[in-house]
């Protein structure tokens, strides 16, 4: 059984892992059977494919689009990016904003390939792209929301909501960390033990919130309302389509809620559209007790890319500002 597959069935089960197999096209060089050491790439890719899987039991839509394209239009899913957001705040024992997820990235080999300021949303979105097969393994977009750019009782809403927030990596964990990145990879068996430690740093990590920090944050910003309920979970998983308007189009016709408006780039070679957010129930604390709120969640994106007009060889795997803003658009439904 190849490296991969093993860390795959590990974290998420043997039925879940062939599942993704079967659904995903991956790149043979990472599916290649091998006896040792597992290099950082296949760690990179099994880390993206258990937060992928993770995506779909999140999001129904998402999971019937990919069954979907495998049955009839015979077609494997090309994971092209997953995005995260994340609060450039003091958050308790994690560190601060994106390092808390970049921590686990830049081992692995992934590195920052472009900054794109997101003014509108006062945010700022950083690409992270691996080294090894860029093209190939899908980016992560981390984006950090800017606190100090709110109001004085937003910034007192976001220490509340981040205070409590643990730091899911033990010693263990972030030790092999620091082999891989010394060394480039790891032996099978740190990596079996690592791996769902690390996939958990994808998570939530504070307390549920308050339904009065909730509102005040949803007020000022829904993009930090929705880190209050959701933390730094995958906020959306992206499939790399070759005609993103007739993938929406077929899409409105099997009866799935998607994006009215195909975002273009600047550069016109990326474009994206995404299907409405899942709602999900999310409890909130109140002086009379918890009560459950309907609260946006996680969502399915779907985009194509062009190839560089220097080189057809490689794809355009840039994003785009204006994109951006749209897409993060999906998860602003008021409660």
């Amino acid at each position: 059984m190849p490296p991969i597959h093993t860390l795959i069935s590990a974290c998420v089960g043997e039925s879940a892992a062939q599942a993704l197999f079967s659904h995903m096209d991956i790149h043979p060089a990472l599916t290649q059977a091998s006896s040792g050491e597992v290099s950082r790439a296949v760690l990179a890719q099994a880390l993206n494919m258990v937060l992928f899987h993770g995506l779909l039991e999140r999001v129904p839509v998402g999971k019937a689009y990919v069954e979907c394209e495998i049955a009839q239009n015979h077609r494997k899913i090309v994971f092209d990016h997953g995005a995260l957001r994340t609060v450039h705040w003091p958050s308790g024992d994690l560190p601060q904003g994106e390092e808390a997820l970049v921590r686990i990235l830049r081992p692995l080999g992934f590195a920052m390939a472009a900054t794109y300021p997101l003014p509108a949303l006062k945010m700022t979105g950083r690409a992270y792209r691996h080294q090894d097969f860029p093209q190939d393994i899908a980016q992560f977009f981390v984006s950090e929301l800017h606190p100090e750019r709110f109001s004085p009782a937003f910034q007192d809403g976001v220490t509340r909501v981040l205070a409590s927030s643990k730091n899911p990596l033990d010693e263990d964990a972030a030790a092999a960390l620091l082999q891989v990145e010394q060394t480039g990879t790891l032996p099978m068996q740190q990596a079996r033990e690592a791996l769902p430690k690390w996939a958990a740093c994808f998570d939530k990590h504070h307390a549920d919130v308050a339904l009065s920090d909730y509102e005040l944050l949803l007020a000022e910003s829904a993009e930090m309302a929705w880190i209050a309920t959701e933390g730094n979970a995958f906020n959306h998983a992206t499939d790399r389509v070759a005609d993103v308007h007739l993938a929406a189009q077929q899409q409105r016709q099997c009866g799935r809620p998607i994006k009215d408006k195909v975002e273009v780039s600047s550069s016109g070679r990326v474009r994206q559209t995404a299907f409405v957010a899942a709602r999900v129930e999310r409890t909130m604390a109140t002086p009379l007790g918890s009560v459950v709120r309907s609260v946006p969640g996680s969502f399915f994106e779907l985009i194509s890319r062009d190839v560089l007009p220097a080189d057809a060889n490689l794809l355009d795997l840039a994003f785009d500002a204006g994109n951006a803003t749209g897409i993060f658009g999906m998860t602003r439904a008021k409660t």
